[in-house]
């Protein structure tokens, strides 16, 4: 089933996509679940939004798969290796990724699977991780590459508005296992893997956070990225593909300069 949060006639609502109509639900489905108000709008007439705006935070993985860890200068680590994203980083399929230019002279994208949660999650057995999962989109977890390498921690290269670009929708059944990752700028592939080429799986990740903290209904997890990450220029198109969910398509642009 795929979920979309979407705006229409100046209100955003969610919807069940079924053919090219959105058949309207009740509220939020995390939490008033699939009840239907009988309403069905075409897609043509709404406007994607981002799939869900994290109630609390995104969870971010590194270096999970082996050749992107190569490609950053070291071995992949042992264990999962987490940072987050501010809420306020997230963006919508079509909204436009804004290059802090006035700070950093590289933005990378970073093409991921992304996970979001549908339930608390404390301490949750990697055997039972399913259990918490709402569903599935895709995600680029956009870089200020030179801000990362210079503040030796990874906050601020990561944090800044719009730079968690997810959508566009969410799908409820997913089988990571057979679906493929590949992210394009200006149509011209620069990432191509497996999901299964991830170092630690889905349910390893929920597990291994879920340890350090609570995750919230609407939490998204990002579960890494494959090897090819790159710049990007203002003007450029980056499109994040993952097989069954469909594509994530943003516009870039430089900030303006400060007044």
């Amino acid at each position: 089933m795929k979920i979309a949060r979407f705006s229409h006639n100046d209100a955003i609502r969610y919807g069940i996509l079924d053919g090219g109509d959105l058949v309207v639900l009740e509220g939020d489905p995390m939490f008033a679940g699939y009840e239907t108000t009988g309403e069905r709008i075409p897609l043509a007439d709404a406007a994607l939004l981002a799939p869900v705006i994290p109630r609390s935070k995104v969870v971010c993985v590194g270096k999970n798969y082996h050749d992107h860890a190569k490609e950053m200068g070291g071995e992949a680590p042992e264990e999962p290796l987490l940072f987050l994203k501010p809420n306020t980083s997230v963006i919508g399929p079509g909204d436009t990724i804004v290059r802090p230019i006035a700070l950093s002279e590289q933005t990378d994208f970073e093409g991921e699977l992304a996970v979001v949660i549908g339930r608390i999650a404390k301490n949750v057995p990697a055997d039972r991780a399913h259990e918490y999962v709402f569903g599935y989109t895709v995600a680029n977890d956009v870089t200020a590459r030179d801000l990362q390498r210079r503040d030796g921690q990874w906050t601020r290269g990561k944090g800044f508005d719009t730079f968690c670009p997810l959508g566009p929708v969410i799908e409820t059944e997913f089988d990571a296992d057979a679906a493929t990752i590949e992210t394009r700028v200006n149509g011209e592939v620069r990432q191509q893997a497996p999901l299964t080429d991830m170092i630690h799986s889905v349910a390893d990740i929920i597990a291994y956070a879920s340890a350090v903290f609570t995750l919230l209904p609407g939490d998204v997890i990002l579960t890494g990225t494959p090897a090819g990450v790159g710049p990007f220029a203002a003007g450029d198109t980056v499109e994040v593909e993952v097989t069954g969910l469909g594509i994530l398509r943003n516009p870039a642009r430089d900030a303006a300069p400060a007044a």
